[in-house]
């Protein structure tokens, strides 16, 4: 086991390496000036002085060359300065500590909805015998997954905001201003849940142990709950990596739609106004986030299923 951490852990480095590298190319291949645009900005598109834009450059160390840049940023970011915001001059720490707590409630909120919402539909499916409401509940999961996000806030909105007046349309005040986000981000991610459980669910249930426990007068429930369900959680739990990414992807869609200050609404003011040091510490934030819920993913499946970790001492 102790081997099978550290394999993950070294992964996981390699990811977040990986992030900040790709992330800092991407970056510096842009064409445009993020002082420039500054400086237009503050100026209304007026003069801007030759020399206070050189200042600033090399505040920012924008005039050294690309590989003196990586190395004091990736030097800087292993001692947790992820530098400062070229728009507003805050740290850039600063900033995503004050807007992280919203979308973690939100993507809280959102992923308890789609994994009750997705399961629900996949028990359901199995759980009954009627061969068409089967059909019906097994139809779902893709109409769920075709819809756009900004789409489904927008009826959301309109229903539920502006018809029936039961929640708020916008900010970031109470509990009530998190159920309609997060029933928007919620609806297609239960979706994927649903579609993935299902057809684990479906395989395990034409599997000959769970025809034993029907011979042996176990209910329908029973099998579902006690073998089925377990069976069929590791597929499930493979993809919630990729869920966490989708509602951080998300987050920039739905934070705009309803206007609430949050992750995605920095990503998507930062990366408008190309400030890079803001842009890259999202990116650096965005992958510690998904390798911590992938390395807590894989450090699962040996409890749901111990023959993992036997089948990785015997290959290595």
């Amino acid at each position: 086991m102790t081997g099978y951490i550290a394999r993950r852990l070294l992964q996981a480095a390699g990811v977040l390496w990986a992030a900040f590298t790709v992330s800092f190319l991407i970056l510096f291949l842009l064409p445009s000036d993020p002082v420039s645009i500054m400086l237009d900005a503050a100026s209304g598109n007026g003069y801007v002085d030759p020399a206070k834009a050189a200042e600033l450059r090399a505040s920012y160390g924008f005039d050294q060359g690309p590989l003196e840049q990586y190395l004091r940023m990736l030097g800087r970011a292993l001692t947790g300065d992820l530098g400062t915001s070229i728009s507003s001059g805050a740290k850039v720490t600063t900033l995503i500590a004050q807007s992280f707590p919203e979308t973690l409630k939100l993507a809280a909120l959102a992923l308890a909805l789609s994994l009750v919402l997705g399961a629900g539909i996949a028990t359901a499916s199995v759980w009954t015998r009627s061969g068409r409401l089967r059909q019906l509940l097994l139809s779902l999961p893709p109409v769920g997954v075709a819809v756009p996000t900004f789409w489904i806030g927008l009826i959301l909105l309109q229903l539920f905001s502006f018809r029936f007046f039961l929640f708020p349309a916008v900010g970031n005040e109470g509990f009530a201003s998190l159920v309609l986000p997060a029933v928007t981000l919620a609806i297609p991610l239960s979706a994927v849940v649903a579609q993935v459980l299902a057809e684990s669910m479906q395989t395990a249930w034409r599997t000959q142990y769970v025809e034993t426990a029907l011979a042996k007068g176990a209910s329908r429930g029973r099998v579902i709950t006690r073998h089925v369900g377990r069976n069929a959680a590791i597929p499930a739990l493979t993809i919630l990596g990729v869920l966490v990414g989708n509602l951080l992807a998300g987050s920039v869609v739905v934070e705009t739609v309803f206007s609430r200050a949050g992750f995605g609404r920095l990503i998507q003011t930062s990366v408008q106004a190309q400030d890079i040091p803001v842009v890259q510490g999202l990116v650096v934030v965005a992958a510690l986030v998904f390798v911590l819920v992938n390395l807590a993913v894989d450090l699962a499946y040996p409890v749901l299923d111990p023959r993992i970790t036997r089948t990785a001492r015997t290959t290595t």
